[in-house]
């Protein structure tokens, strides 16, 4: 038997199964519609009850990309973390929450040199 990867839903496809289902059409209807079996449709609708759930919204207090880009230069500028949230309005917490969380992931970025995996893959 065929174990392949199936794929989700897209954002517009749920949005089109949640107004498929608030007009009444039933699991079998809506699963012909998208190619794919009821119990599909199921799993989508029943941890919810059957009611369309909110949609999702990023909370106020998480920083926007101007604001990310912002402690990127502040970074860049050696200024502090106090600096930067008075700057941008936000508790010297969340920006420090910011920094560490960039500082993880700095080095797993693609653009900047790897040295240990040129030793394992020499070009």
């Amino acid at each position: 038997m065929w174990q392949g990867y199936r794929r989700g839903f897209t954002a517009a496809e749920k949005t089109e199964l949640w107004d498929r289902w608030q007009r009444g059409e039933s699991l079998k209807a809506i699963g012909r519609a998208f190619g794919k079996p009821s119990s599909s449709i199921y799993f989508q609708l029943a941890p919810h009850g059957g009611i369309r759930p909110a949609p999702r919204r990023r909370s106020r207090l998480a920083l926007t990309l101007s604001e990310r880009e912002e402690i990127s230069r502040g970074i860049a500028t050696y200024q502090s973390t106090r600096s930067m949230a008075r700057l941008l309005g936000h508790s010297p917490s969340t920006v420090s929450r910011k920094l560490a969380g960039m500082a993880a992931t700095r080095a797993n970025r693609p653009y900047l040199p790897n040295h240990h995996s040129h030793d394992r893959y020499p070009v």
